[in-house]
């Protein structure tokens, strides 16, 4: 008799999103998500917050998504972990403390946290920060013994744009594409102003790819704004964010996880550092000689509108400087989630296998 094989693994991964907080965390989980489910095992998502679009693009996926009470959130997380039968939680959150994360012990798996502060108890079996100083952060005091995924072969890189790594790209020069990104929700309300201001200017054959989330609360304004422009073209929740990054001459981003997507296809960029938590990865973009960084903190939107059109078309007509900006950013594989889901895999395992 045959036996019966058992169960993909499953991780439930707990990452929130909102207008006001974005949607970073939920998208950074995404690209682990997809490399556990090439992996064969399987995950589903929860929060407490959750953005209509993006919880429609997991359905989609079939990746299932819960509402955690924000009332009870420990009580229905631990409920939840076991009714739905997880193996592993991955954490990835700024505002859940370290009285939250001992409790989540209690669920008897593994614990990833994916952390960008280092700033409280982690109580994590495993470790994940990109950022090139994450080895100097005291990691042995917030998660002892835990394994530790740092820099930037760990760095977290959606499927969409992994399949674009070994794919032909245009030469830069051939490319007359600008692409503007701030974010699915843009909490600083960009898009709108940079739209008006930089697409009267743009030098002609030159056109304007403008990215954002269906939950933007200025969506409608967005597309008004684009509409008024031939050379503007809106994506909303767009599924081709990989073949925008790949033929556009230069990228305009407010920072997060879109840089490292820019550096695994060697995409030159203008860093736009809107909010403090920004700062550190600007100035850290900046010193490695990644990104042209302007700091827009304390800015109105009108007054850092401009100056985001004045550094871009500054920069998009230095063909040199941008094919510059290109080497030097370019060195990030793209495989960061396979190496992280297979590290988390193999504690899944390590802890099934315990007596």
């Amino acid at each position: 008799m045959t036996a019966t094989p058992p169960p993909p693994a499953l991780v439930l991964i707990r990452a929130d999103a909102a207008p006001d907080i974005g949607t970073g965390h939920v998208m950074r989980c995404l690209a682990l998500a997809e490399a556990l489910r090439e992996l064969g095992a399987d995950a589903a998502f929860c929060g407490s917050r959750i953005t209509p679009s993006l919880r429609d693009r997991l359905v989609a996926d079939g990746i299932a998504h819960h509402l955690i009470d924000p009332a009870q959130d420990v009580a229905t997380m631990l409920a939840l972990y076991h009714r739905i039968g997880a193996h592993a939680l991955v954490v990835d959150s700024y505002w859940l403390d370290a009285d939250w994360r001992a409790a989540m012990r209690q669920a008897g798996g593994p614990v990833l946290a994916l952390d960008d502060l280092a700033d409280r108890p982690l109580f994590a079996d495993l470790v994940w920060n990109p950022s090139p100083q994450a080895h100097t952060l005291p990691y042995d005091r917030l998660a002892p013994g835990a394994r530790l995924l740092l820099g930037d072969a760990h760095v977290l890189i959606r499927r969409e744009i992994r399949n674009r790594i070994s794919a032909p790209r245009p030469a830069l020069a051939e490319r007359n594409r600008i692409l503007v990104t701030f974010g699915g929700s843009d909490p600083a309300g960009l898009t709108v102003p940079v739209i008006k201001r930089l697409a009267p200017l743009l030098p002609p054959g030159v056109g304007l790819d403008v990215v954002v989330g269906g939950s933007n609360p200025a969506l409608a304004c967005c597309q008004a704004a684009a509409a008024r422009f031939p050379a503007v073209a809106l994506h909303v929740d767009t599924r081709e964010m990989g073949r925008l990054i790949a033929g556009c001459g230069l990228a305009i981003t407010a920072g997060g996880g879109t840089v490292a997507e820019m550096a695994a296809l060697a995409t030159p960029c203008l860093l736009v550092a809107v909010v403090d938590n920004q700062a550190a990865a600007a100035a850290d973009a900046s010193a490695r000689g990644w990104a042209a960084v302007l700091d827009a903190r304390g800015m109105d939107k009108a007054d850092a509108a401009a100056a985001v059109t004045e550094s871009s078309l500054r920069l998009w007509a230095d063909l040199p400087a941008r094919a510059d900006l290109s080497r030097r950013i370019a060195g990030i594989d793209g495989q960061g989630a396979p190496r992280v889901a297979r590290a988390l895999l193999d504690r899944i395992a390590a802890y099934i296998n315990l007596p």
